[in-house]
């Protein structure tokens, strides 16, 4: 009864191939003890990771992240930076290649219930992907419904930690507003989407809030910043007021499913300019990279 009931939602997910702790399993065979941490506390962190064309996108900027994650809560890393590669390339290839998103969560491990952290147990490194077909151009170009929320998060968001709790509240929040992403603002200030990054177009310039703990380091966001200093476009990484928002010309959210996506309205109010010449300009670069990425000529 169980093995069927798992075959039913792993053939909804469907994931073919998942890596636990050094083995490549079908998605029913793979258990977790319920007394792991990640279960019992939510004590693990977690990447995800776009892949085009079978190659996995900016592979060392997450796991970067993820390292720099796994140091922030006093965990080793458990695998090499060429083993992760190993693992994580194997199960794109298995998964037949082209677009997918993969998943890949390290928690501290199985040990009796208590708060502080416990001696010498092994850490439980989980990954999946799944095909996705990522938004195309003509349905990119409409703008986004959002609202803002207070950021009721806790105080270390620079750690990508599966406590996702608060999150996942915003986010709902959103959804019974008809709106796809909750923009969090924390004494006055922007500080991200609840699953996403935030960036204004005023005046020609672009701004994006600067990082710090209360901003998970986006990869897509760096990207962006990137392009821009690349390609001569005006950045300000900087405090962003609230009332700015109802100002920008141009509002975007940035994350690894959304990749770039431009917002047409904030609390029912629409963002004039939506889609805006900075976005078209730095949509058409990303898709470059992209593209470049498929090639092997980027990573």
């Amino acid at each position: 009864m169980t093995t069927s009931l798992n075959q039913a939602i792993v053939s909804d997910i469907g994931v073919n191939t998942v890596y636990l702790n050094g083995e490549f399993l079908r998605p029913e065979l793979a258990m977790i003890s319920p007394f792991d941490r990640g279960f019992i506390f939510g004590d693990g962190v977690y990447e995800v990771i776009p892949v085009f064309g079978g190659r996995l996108f900016r592979l060392p900027h997450h796991l970067q992240r993820l390292h720099g994650s796994l140091a922030a809560i006093d965990l080793a890393p458990p695998l090499s930076a060429e083993q992760w590669r190993q693992a994580l390339q194997r199960l794109v290839d298995e998964a037949g290649g082209g677009d997918q998103s993969l998943y890949l969560q390290v928690t501290r491990g199985v040990a009796p219930r208590n708060h502080a952290f416990p001696k010498n147990i092994k850490p439980t490194v989980f990954a999946y992907t799944q095909k996705k077909a990522f938004a195309a151009k003509n349905t990119q170009q409409s703008g986004a419904a959002v609202i803002t929320a207070a950021d009721i998060r806790w105080l270390r968001c620079d750690i990508k930690s599966t406590s996702l709790l608060a999150a996942v509240m915003l986010r709902e929040q959103a959804e019974r507003a008809g709106a796809i992403e909750a923009i969090l603002i924390r004494d006055g200030l922007v500080t991200e989407g609840a699953a996403s990054n935030i960036f204004l177009v005023r005046d020609s310039v672009l701004i994006t809030p600067p990082k710090g703990q209360f901003i998970l380091p986006g990869i897509t966001r760096d990207l962006v910043l990137e392009l821009a200093h690349k390609h001569a476009i005006a950045v300000q990484e900087r405090n962003v007021k609230e009332g700015e928002l109802s100002q920008a010309h141009e509002v975007w959210i940035t994350s690894s499913t959304n990749e770039i996506k431009p917002v047409g309205s904030i609390n029912g109010i629409a963002v004039i300019g939506t889609p805006g010449p900075m976005y078209q300009q730095m949509y058409d670069l990303y898709e470059r990279y992209k593209q470049s990425v498929r090639e092997g000529r980027a990573e």
